[in-house]
């Protein structure tokens, strides 16, 4: 992995974390943060964090790796 991917990984990574926690205090907070993921990441990125996810998902919160789970590219 070059580290320029490796660095966009960490951001995605991060994002995701920032996003589930924004959605943390909801109910449905998984079913929103992947909704949210689905609506306003490209295919790229969520085929990109679904790779992560296969790989393990290390960084990745709780929250962000059960809707991590959930997303199709």
């Amino acid at each position: 992995m070059s580290s320029d991917t490796h660095d966009e990984l960490q951001t995605l990574v991060k994002m995701a974390n920032q996003i589930a926690a924004n959605f943390s205090f909801y109910d449905d907070a998984v079913e929103r943060t992947t909704r949210h993921l689905q609506r306003f990441w490209a295919p790229s990125l969520r085929q990109q964090m679904i790779n992560h996810v296969a790989a393990g998902g290390s960084g990745l919160e709780d929250l962000a790796m059960q809707a991590a789970q959930r997303l199709t590219a």
